[in-house]
């Protein structure tokens, strides 16, 4: 049987995949929480998967050293849009898709708010306080609430349309002053990943980020969002799992009541 990857379709992703060739592996694309399902089930090998379910099962899979999803400020698609001011939020829609973006909002936003799992995007506002949209359907929401694109993203603007957009990545910086991890590379560890995938993966991840123009303008095409928007974006993360963004995760982990050692997991 074929090695099976896992992988989301997301902008963010894109610079690990766009020259991805799957020589000696299969790949399986699905939202972040279905992968981690699958690779739980034993469906999957090797996945990109939220950082809270690999540290919620930690025990059983082993990570890539060098591969992250993560970013140090904004992040740009993981915010809550709301019809009130973050501290006056009291009802939230969350989004089904990722598991670490509920945990990180519960975590910043604290007690006394009522939360319901539900489908859809801004229109979620008539019922709710506030909604968490993530990934790609953010970054299309949040373009779609600007009248145009800024010349400097440093003057994007926190209430487009009148609506409070609160990134949750700065807040965490805010707070702790470290990278937010959202993504790692966590494989099975009874069935670890063949070199030839690792080297096929890190060099798919060095031609996206040489060609970085390239990718966001295909990304802004498939979205519908402004090719310097994306590109920012995307320049933003950090994709190498370096000792701030270990740091990081170990903070997280941490305020989840979680214990995580850096070499306890490669």
């Amino acid at each position: 049987m074929s090695y099976r990857v896992g992988l989301p379709r997301y902008a963010n992703v894109a610079p690990l995949t766009a020259f991805l060739k799957p020589r000696g592996f299969t790949l399986l694309h699905a939202v972040p929480t279905e992968l981690n399902r699958r690779l739980l089930a034993g469906e999957l090998d090797l996945s990109l998967v939220s950082s809270v379910f690999y540290l919620e099962h930690r025990q059983r899979f082993g990570l890539l050293p060098d591969f992250s999803v993560a970013v140090l400020g904004r992040v740009y698609s993981v915010n809550l849009f709301a019809r009130v001011p973050w501290e006056k939020v009291r009802r939230v829609a969350l989004t089904t898709e990722s598991a670490t973006s509920v945990r990180l909002l519960k975590l910043l936003l604290g007690p006394g708010v009522a939360y319901r799992t539900a489908s859809g995007g801004l229109e979620l506002l008539r019922d709710y306080d506030g909604v968490l949209l993530i990934g790609d359907r953010a970054v299309v929401a949040y373009a779609g609430l600007l009248d145009a694109p800024p010349e400097n993203v440093h003057d994007l603007p926190p209430r487009p349309g009148g609506i409070y957009v609160s990134d949750l990545a700065e807040r965490w910086y805010r707070r702790t002053r470290l990278p937010f991890v959202f993504a790692l590379w966590a494989f099975r560890r009874e069935k670890p990943p063949p070199e030839e995938v690792v080297r096929a993966l890190r060099q798919a991840r060095r031609q996206g980020l040489g060609r970085l123009a390239e990718v966001a303008k295909a990304e802004s095409r498939r979205l519908g969002v402004a090719a310097p928007l994306l590109e920012h974006y995307l320049w933003n993360f950090r994709y190498h799992f370096e000792a701030p963004d270990r740091d990081g995760l170990a903070a997280f982990a941490d305020a989840l009541g979680l214990t995580w050692r850096a070499e306890e997991s490669f």
